[in-house]
């Protein structure tokens, strides 16, 4: 369902051919077609306040041949990636996922924003399934009710609660147009597209614990 090439700093998920993603990124956001969805990793300093990050981005995505893709940005290390692939009833799904969770949230609640801690949760999905534009919207729902779910279970403990994902969380959910009313979870689209993003977020977030750990 996706195919992973690392070419730093590009993160790249190969679609097996263009279909229509949905997402709210950066560079290409809505609904669009393409077989691609990319990640560019920054540094922090590179997103200071009155950076035009995505005058940036489009830009670095031309100069690399990029500019047909689904574009997101993330400051973690894009070698980091976990890939996860879900099959329910013959229909798969897949997710592949960066976490950095330096600027984690409790939804409802911000913190004050600070200038050395960026991080993310970027996440291409993908679903062999023709949908409605009304049950992409759907699948995307589910999403990223998965993603926070998997957050939620690692018990990163905040001042304001527990973590439900960053300030800045991105994600892409591609699938083919079609006839498809309903992806919610009690269809095959829905568990498959829960299920793929659930296990992917939860290695990386596990991955990400690890990391923040050995720094002391």
């Amino acid at each position: 369902m996706i195919e992973v090439r690392l070419d730093r700093p590009w993160l790249i998920a190969e679609l097996p051919k263009p279909m229509r993603v949905l997402s709210w990124a950066p560079y290409r956001a809505g609904f669009v077609t393409t077989d691609r969805i990319v990640w560019r990793e920054v540094r922090n300093a590179d997103l200071a306040p009155g950076f035009d990050a995505e005058a940036w981005l489009a830009e670095a995505l031309g100069a690399a041949g990029l500019g047909q893709a689904v574009a997101m940005m993330t400051s973690r290390d894009v070698g980091t990636w976990r890939l996860e692939v879900v099959t329910v009833e013959g229909l798969r799904a897949a997710c592949l996922a960066t976490v950095g969770l330096s600027n984690a949230e409790s939804v409802g609640r911000r913190l004050p924003w600070h200038a050395a801690e960026f991080g993310t949760i970027n996440l291409a999905v993908a679903v062999e399934a023709g949908l409605t534009e009304a049950a992409q919207l759907e699948a995307l729902s589910i999403a990223v009710e998965a993603r926070t779910a998997a957050v939620m279970a690692a018990g990163w403990e905040l001042g304001t609660g527990t973590a439900t994902g960053t300030g800045t969380d991105c994600v892409a959910l591609a699938c083919l147009p079609g006839a498809g009313r309903y992806a919610g979870k009690h269809t095959a689209a829905g568990e498959a597209v829960g299920a793929a993003v659930r296990g992917a977020v939860a290695a990386a977030t596990a991955d990400w614990l690890r990391w923040r750990a050995a720094q002391g």
